[in-house]
């Protein structure tokens, strides 16, 4: 698929400036955005700002379900532990007393959770090293753990979010929701609790939690195009934190600004429309402010979004390298040769986990970015750094410590450049510019994968016939667009094949991505690619008695699969008749 020519944007990269999102970043800095409160005052600030540049804003507030940590300690038979409830656990100010019982991880502190091993868990505080994130603390409550107690990887404490339900629970989400306290404590608290693990020792875990459904703003900017203002990009980022968060994401909220503001003053360069809009409650409300986005907007989206860039943490100390940047597989030639392009650096890219306020697959949007600059991975471990999950790989992340010294103005200046091209670039290219040719050998190598594993149980021929077929036709269809590419925004075959590639992605990203029903919202759990089919993976040490079952699944997943490949190639035939 052609890239479009970047050097139309050098007039709307030229306005860029630092600022008026250097001054946001500096309020941030000294305004906590956890509370509701003062989320809510955060909110309007961000609007307060907008309407002073002269960024027509509207304002949504919907009710969200948050939980709010308050305090929490482990007390042992002779000290008590300071310790930070994760958000979402169970509420236990009384306390409740159990047995203390250490699961290893295979690194102490680098390594994930592994969840194997044969533990007797039930009735028992588990400690464990990590972040006590998401599936951790689920895994453990369905073994019959009392609570979990994360041992942090570093000096502080991380904030964190303990639940697997992404955004405000429906009905069918609210019963997974965590039964159980959970809290973390510093690495060297938790060395010591491993000593009284292994003495066998009680101890009793105090955890105080304030929840509900609060009024969380959304301010949202809509920059209508000049030339065919319906199709949109939506760019977005959670302005929400744990504590003043600067690098997560004051300088996101910072970077949204500005881009607002270029492409308001620049509205007459912008053949399509941008929506941009800043979520509140990504931290205490597990990326709730765009679920609800999401829910509120769905059909707009379904119909109208082109692609949607999440913003998070740019503009951070010492992160001068693109490492492992967020990327759909069409997505990848267009966001790296952005970041070429800006940067003169070059990219690599890796599949977008379920983070980030990617609350659009269910929908079926074409995704790029959500971290972008890190820390170069040799600096980071000359530095002994953990993995973290944001502010460029610092990892001040998600604690006290990440204040306005986290924040780099050389850095913010080229990311928000790197944002506003790649957003700016969809909305004025002729055609989309994403490949859906990297799609379908991304879908081969995954079915190779599993086949692979799944061998004399299932055969995933029909899946590579028709991702081979679809991927010939999608071949042809960039020849197609090549011929096609340099008419009018406005000319009828641009536009079918503009609306091809939205419905593509409409039947591509969700069996890629997902596994729950379009308009829902999967956990927020590492989702393996072609998740219907991964459990084929299990095959090889799954009793005798459960291969019938595994075979069943394996059956139905190849279905939806096929199905969503032939209705592709049916789009991609028409749009070329």
């Amino acid at each position: 698929m052609p890239i479009p020519d970047l050097s139309s944007l050098a007039p709307i990269l030229n306005d860029i400036s630092l600022e008026a999102p250097w001054a946001l970043i500096e309020r941030f800095g000294v305004l906590a955005r956890e509370h509701p409160d003062d989320v809510r005052r955060a909110g309007f600030e961000i609007v307060g700002r907008l309407a002073a540049l002269g960024v027509p804003v509207t304002m949504e507030e919907p009710e969200l379900f948050l939980s709010l940590p308050r305090s929490a300690s482990v007390s042992t038979r002779d000290k008590s532990v300071s310790a930070r409830a994760l958000a979402m656990s169970r509420s236990l100010p009384a306390g409740l007393n159990a047995p203390l019982i250490f699961a290893p991880a295979p690194d102490d502190t680098k390594a994930p959770w592994n969840p194997g091993g044969d533990l007797d868990v039930a009735g028992k505080f588990v400690l464990t090293h990590g972040f006590g994130a998401r599936g951790v603390v689920r895994h453990f409550e369905r073994q019959g753990a009392a609570g979990v107690i994360a041992i942090s990887p570093g000096r502080l404490r991380h904030g964190e979010n303990c639940s697997s339900v992404w955004g405000s629970p429906d009905l069918l989400s609210l019963a997974t929701r965590p039964g159980i306290q959970a809290v973390s404590v510093s690495h060297a608290d938790g060395l010591a609790l491993i000593d009284r693990a292994r003495a066998g020792e009680y101890v009793s875990l105090f955890t105080e939690l304030e929840e509900g459904w609060f009024p969380s703003p959304i301010p949202l900017v809509r920059i209508a195009g000049t030339e065919e203002p319906g199709p949109f990009v939506l760019l977005h980022g959670h302005y929400d934190a744990w504590g003043v968060g600067v690098g997560d994401n004051a300088t996101g909220s910072a970077a949204l600004l500005e881009i607002a503001r270029v492409l308001w003053t620049q509205r007459d360069r912008l053949k399509r429309s941008v929506w941009i809009a800043w979520w509140p409650g990504q931290a205490t409300g597990g990326n709730a402010g765009s679920a609800w986005f999401a829910d509120r907007y769905a059909v707009d989206l379904y119909e109208r979004c082109i692609a949607q860039v999440n913003c998070t943490s740019p503009g951070c100390r010492s992160a001068s390298s693109y490492e492992r940047v967020p990327m759909m597989a069409e997505t990848e030639d267009w966001a790296r040769e952005v970041i070429r392009a800006v940067t003169g650096k070059e990219a690599t890219g890796e599949r977008p986990p379920r983070a980030g306020d990617y609350s659009f697959n269910n929908i079926g949007i074409s995704s790029f970015f959500m971290t972008l600059s890190t820390i170069p991975a040799e600096e980071r471990a000359g530095r002994s750094y953990y993995p973290v999950g944001g502010g460029g790989g610092n990892i001040a992340w998600h604690t006290e410590a990440d204040t306005l010294e986290i924040a780099d103005r050389g850095i913010l200046l080229t990311d928000m450049k790197v944002y506003l091209a790649a957003v700016a670039g969809v909305a004025n290219a002729a055609i989309a510019p994403f490949d859906f040719v990297r799609a379908m050998d991304e879908f081969a190598d995954v079915l190779q994968r599993y086949q692979g594993a799944a061998t004399g149980l299932v055969s995933f021929e029909p899946s590579l016939a028709e991702v081979s077929a679809l991927r010939h036709r999608l071949e042809r269809f960039a020849q197609h667009i090549a011929a096609i590419r340099n008419r009018p925004v406005s000319d009828p075959a641009v536009r079918r094949a503009n609306a091809a590639l939205r419905r593509v992605a409409r039947l591509l990203v969700p069996v890629s991505f997902t596994a729950g029903p379009a308009f829902f919202h999967d956990p927020a759990e590492p989702i393996a690619p072609l998740p219907d089919l991964a459990p084929a993976l299990a095959a090889p040490r799954m009793p005798l008695h459960h291969r019938g079952f595994l075979r069943t699944h394996l059956v139905r997943g190849q279905n939806r699969l096929v199905a969503a490949l032939r209705d592709a190639s049916a789009v991609i035939r028409g749009a070329m008749a």
